[in-house]
């Protein structure tokens, strides 16, 4: 086994915006053809309150098609699991992962570490999670890594014996990295932060999954820089996407 083929272990999640064309502006302008017809960018800008004041109107009554004519693409590296969540959602995104059919997998893993709550308690929709002893966490990182190596070296076995990519993959867990490119509109980004994020101006409750929460912060991260006032007005009236 070469150093390439040897297991690598993770806790964290990467996402990167690689482009995009997203401002408030581009909220302004699609809102404001309703009544004004085309107007200029310049026009637009000059008078702050106001555009902020409309953005919060159209936020809290819900006129969410102008929030539509941006557009977002993320490069996202996760666990698959994550990825299996993520693609519920579906109005408003586009996905490209990569592919085990065509090239040879890299045996990067996800580990949780100490700052992962380990312990359920509750019943779904009342649960919660608390932190797990050092036993479990000692366990849960030994058991893991143990699976992963067996299942990875499972699968070079059977490509190096001629096996196709698509049928020796089957021997991997979710607990792989994978990769996606993510596009999106501000719209659709704000229901998945409604859904994947905990959050104390949030007026419904969600209890999504720590890892795909760690995705949704560092997406939400990077889109308040470009939209700052439609993030304050998602904020400001309950996370609720228009």
């Amino acid at each position: 086994m070469t150093d390439a083929d040897t297991p690598r272990f993770r806790s964290d999640m990467t996402v990167e915006l690689v482009k995009h064309t997203a401002t408030d502006t581009d909220v302004l302008w699609a809102a404001r053809v309703s009544t004004a017809g085309e107007q200029s960018l310049e026009e637009l800008d000059k008078d702050p309150a106001r555009s902020k004041g409309l953005i919060n109107y159209l936020m809290r009554d819900r006129h969410g098609s102008p929030f539509e004519h941006n557009s977002m693409t993320f490069f996202i590296s996760a666990p698959l699991f994550v990825f299996r969540e993520f693609h519920r959602h579906r109005v408003g995104w586009s996905y490209n992962e990569e592919s085990g059919r065509y090239r040879q997998l890299e045996p990067v893993f996800y580990i949780p570490d100490a700052a992962r709550k380990l312990v359920q308690q509750g019943r779904p929709g009342k649960y919660e999670f608390v932190e797990g002893t050092p036993e479990q966490l000692e366990l849960v990182g030994r058991s893991m890594a143990d699976s992963y190596r067996r299942s990875y070296e499972a699968y070079q076995e059977m490509l190096a014996a001629g096996v196709a990519r698509e049928v020796a993959r089957a021997t991997l867990p979710v607990g792989l990295y994978s990769s996606m490119y993510a596009t999106c509109n501000a719209r659709s980004l704000m229901h998945f932060l409604g859904l994947r994020t905990k959050h104390e101006q949030a007026k419904v409750p969600s209890f999504p999954q720590r890892e795909i929460e760690m995705v949704a912060e560092l997406m939400e991260e990077q889109w308040t820089k470009l939209m700052p006032l439609t993030h304050e007005a998602f904020n400001t009236n309950g996370r609720v996407a228009p």
